[in-house]
């Protein structure tokens, strides 16, 4: 049999090399490559695990190749490939379906160059991007990647469809947004999350549970009211068969296909949320579209654990992942986070003293974090208080912190704690619920002032922290110029105008490079008694250069957005 030669482009942590090698005979050899520099993956011990292995075995491993320029990472000798592997291709967590169609086309016509005369392409999409009947549900064709299409450019014709088998590839573990929490990342977010569990795990038994995927389908958003009756106005509504050729929008609710989705958030085309005055036009959902809710809080999945057969009372059932939320724009409040769920349930007779335990650990633990930065001899500027919520049984944790400057002192809310009576599985058991925001706790814990920073691609943003380590946070973007532009606009009586809708909008439309929406002024016309709204945006990003250029496009953008979807009359 003659020698086979494979080509692996794309890689992240180098784990599907090392799986995909695993089943290889002799004669095959394989070549692993990634975009990244060598020094880019220094710090990630799983994918210097997976190349020492990788080159262990005889296979060559390849930094810095550009997918779309394969001819020249290769001298002409060195090519003629058999087979060329592309597993979940994206451009970055703010490209829509465009950019992605001109990966893919690049991509094709790269391969060209360096493919044996009978060799072939394997490219893996998630489900519903290929935009072939083969997807199950097939999105509208403007809407998918057009993956034969985009082949087409290339030469390439499509010749077989079959699903993704990761149990056929045991060890490959798909890199990109799930890596926040999943090691061996060194993340902030997963190293406070690590140190919560750590130290609460010295008190109490823990059992931590895998998180589902954040989206719910519509018939199971009655959850959301559980624990919070006003959390409705709060959530994003997602249509999962938008039509609409400038947005990504998910086909299922699977977690495979919540990863694409999850990556181009800040880009999606989301309807509005139903109103609290409109559940029959939620239930129908908008022109027969299947809607489905991004869950606000880990809490929707409370009720799910405690029901559990195996529900182990006294012991702490914890729930990472991320949750979303409608709000209106300000430093300290993000549209996305990272939440982590304490269940514990215990004897009902003990509430009190178990509860009690309960809370002074989890302040002891929290005023240690919050500490661990500050300077020796510098004063105490934060603390940990449990505010007592008279209309429920619900306590808000929250720090006043002075570590951002005067302007930003105020009470944060970083988590919640809520008590809940008995259940039908375990009548004799009370039940109280810990939610802890980690991507602001984890802000106030290393001092970093934008939470933005946090969900940045920049590598040298996770140059500042070691896996396990809490030092101070230096950024790497000085003095970033701002822009600052005023829009006003005429209301339509006939409708009703949400301002956190357009504080949405407008994050949207400038990819969260609006910082702050000012609101100025409110004039109505003597005559027509016409309503006119003024606010003042200012525009700043935290890890990438902004012109003024730029910003200029994305407010001559907002404006024609705001009149097409807020129903608004830009003046």
């Amino acid at each position: 049999m003659a020698p086979r030669r494979l080509l692996l482009v794309g890689e992240g942590n180098f784990s599907f090399a090392v799986a995909l090698g695993e089943t290889l005979d002799p004669n095959t050899s394989l070549t692993a490559t990634c975009p990244q520099r060598s020094a880019d993956l220094a710090r990630d011990l799983v994918a210097r695990e997976n190349i020492q292995r990788l080159r262990e075995r005889g296979n060559e491993v390849r930094f810095g190749v550009d997918c779309t320029h394969l001819a020249d990472a290769f001298e002409p000798q060195d090519r003629e490939f058999d087979r060329i592997y592309f597993n979940f291709p994206h451009c970055g967590r703010k490209a829509g379906v465009a950019k992605n169609r001109e990966l893919l086309a690049k991509f094709f016509r790269s391969c060209a160059d360096v493919l044996a005369e009978d060799g072939e392409v394997h490219v893996a999409l998630c489900r519903g991007q290929g935009g072939t009947p083969a997807d199950k549900p097939m999105r509208e064709w403007h809407n998918s990647w057009q993956v034969v299409a985009m082949a087409a450019l290339g030469g390439f014709i499509l010749s077989d469809v079959h699903p993704f088998n990761c149990e056929a590839v045991p060890g490959y573990r798909c890199t990109g947004y799930r890596g926040f929490l999943e090691a061996p990342s060194c993340h902030p977010i997963k190293t406070i999350n690590e140190k919560l569990i750590a130290e609460l795990g010295k008190a109490f038994p823990l059992k931590r549970l895998k998180c589902s995927s954040p989206l719910l389908p519509q018939g199971d958003a009655s959850v959301l009211t559980s624990h919070n009756p006003d959390i409705l106005s709060t959530a994003f509504w997602v249509s999962l068969h938008e039509d609409n050729s400038d947005f990504e929008s998910p086909t299922s609710g699977t977690t495979q296909d919540m990863e694409d989705f999850l990556v181009s958030f800040s880009e999606l085309s989301l309807p509005n949320s139903p109103r609290r005055d409109s559940k029959e036009e939620a239930h129908e959902g908008t022109h027969g579209q299947a809607k489905a809710c991004l869950r606000p809080s880990l809490l929707v999945h409370s009720q799910a654990v405690i029901q559990t057969p195996d529900f182990l009372p006294g012991s702490l059932h914890i729930l990472s992942g991320p949750v979303f939320q409608r709000c209106c724009i300000s430093p300290f409040t993000m549209p996305a986070f990272h939440e982590t769920l304490y269940i514990l349930g215990f004897n009902k007779n003990l509430k009190d003293s178990c509860l009690q335990s309960l809370l002074d650990h989890l302040k002891g633990i929290l005023n240690n974090l919050l500490t661990q930065t500050w300077l020796e001899g510098s004063e105490w500027s934060s603390s940990v208080e449990f505010v007592f919520q008279p209309t429920g049984k619900r306590y808000m944790i929250t720090v006043k912190s002075q570590n951002f400057g005067p302007d930003c002192v105020k009470d944060l809310i970083i988590g919640s704690v809520t008590t809940s009576a008995t259940s039908v599985i375990h009548k004799d058991q009370c039940f109280v619920y810990v939610s802890m925001n980690l991507d602001l706790l984890a802000m106030l814990v290393w001092g970093i002032s934008d939470w933005r920073m946090l969900w940045t691609s920049d590598s040298r943003f996770l140059k500042n922290f070691a896996p396990g380590k809490i030092e101070p946070f230096k950024s790497y973007s000085l003095y970033p110029p701002y822009y600052v532009h005023d829009i006003s606009f005429w209301l339509d009586e006939k409708k009703r105008f949400d301002e956190v809708e357009f504080h949405t909008l407008a994050r949207a439309v400038s990819q969260d490079t609006v910082i702050s929406i000012q609101f100025l002024s409110r004039f109505q016309h003597p005559k027509t008694e016409q309503v006119s709204l003024c606010y003042r945006l200012t525009y700043q990003t935290c890890d990438k250069a902004l012109t003024q250029q730029q910003v200029a496009s994305m407010q001559s953008q907002l404006r024609k957005e705001i009149q097409q979807r807020l129903h608004v009359t830009p003046r």
